[in-house]
């Protein structure tokens, strides 16, 4: 496979730095901003379609997995493409409802109150440092170093994946207390 884009790793690393750092900001805010404004639907609509999302990019992320096991370049890129792109849209997705729903509070006691918040805070962590490690992974492969990419994958995929796996766990955890 021939490279989709040119190779210029000093602008690519000012460019992953500034929108990692870009979103990271936008998403630590939205705690400190809520935009009250009626609506005639349920905005935590924006919450089961943030699951939904999640979901299918779980199973394009281990379909993608499993294209390149089996030697399918061009269907990996295919499904990276998809996954990343649908990402997108649940950033935004992610940004509105946070904005119009503000936080909710897990109502629930005992062992399932532990296991949310492992889960929660693991994956809040993770979801904190994996955006510039998909974009150098997505970058390295879209400039046909493959060993580069294979290299970095190795760590991004597995972050990648336990959050997909986990932001709809959390979602069917809290919905209840929406």
């Amino acid at each position: 496979m021939q490279a989709v884009i040119q190779k210029n790793d000093k602008k690519a690393k000012r460019i992953i730095a500034l929108i990692s750092l870009v979103i990271f900001l936008t998403i630590l805010s939205l705690g400190n901003i809520h935009l009250n404004i009626k609506l005639n639907f349920d905005v935590h609509i924006f919450a089961a379609l943030n699951a939904f999302i999640n979901s299918i990019v779980t199973v394009l992320l281990v379909a993608a997995f499993v294209a390149v096991k089996r030697k399918k370049y061009h269907l990996h890129k295919k499904l990276m493409i998809t996954a990343l792109l649908l990402s997108i849209v649940f950033l935004i997705s992610y940004i509105i409802h946070h904005l119009l729903a503000g936080d909710t509070k897990f109502g629930g006691e005992g062992a399932i109150r532990v296991f949310y918040f492992f889960i929660l805070i693991t994956h809040i962590l993770l979801s904190s440092i994996i955006l510039p490690f998909i974009l150098f992974t997505a970058y390295r492969g879209l400039t046909a170093e493959f060993d580069k990419h294979k290299k970095i994958a190795r760590i991004t995929f597995p972050i990648w994946l336990y959050i997909t796996i986990t932001g709809p766990l959390l979602y069917w955890l809290i919905s209840p207390y929406y």
